[in-house]
């Protein structure tokens, strides 16, 4: 959002490109944000699992950070560029964002761990 913002773009953008993975070419916001919501919080939930079951016990943040740059490459470059809205999107915030998941969710799976 912030990298929208600061180049003059729909800070909302990647809110319509995500709830588009389940309506489509919905145009009204509201159900575009409700679409969103649910998509990523399934889909951040389920790499969330499976990032659970496959990082090591060790060095796993910077392991998870690679897991979220791996992540981005499907989510993105095989899924999403099949799609209008996720292709529109600026590649660069998309895949910090992707990172900073995978390195957080080792973060908190470490934290657990212990």
């Amino acid at each position: 959002m912030t990298h929208a913002l600061l180049t003059g773009r729909d800070p909302f953008e990647a809110v319509w490109a995500a709830g588009s993975l389940l309506l489509g070419a919905e145009r009204r916001r509201g159900r575009l944000l409700a679409a969103a919501v649910a998509t990523h919080l399934v889909v951040s939930l389920g790499w969330a699992l499976v990032l659970s079951r496959a990082l090591p016990d060790r060095r796993g943040v910077p392991v998870g950070a690679l897991a979220g740059l791996a992540i981005a490459g499907l989510d993105l470059g095989v899924i999403g560029r099949r799609l209008p809205r996720i292709r529109a999107l600026s590649q660069l915030p998309q895949l910090a964002d992707h990172v900073t998941f995978g390195a957080t969710v080792a973060a908190v799976i470490a934290a657990r761990r212990r």
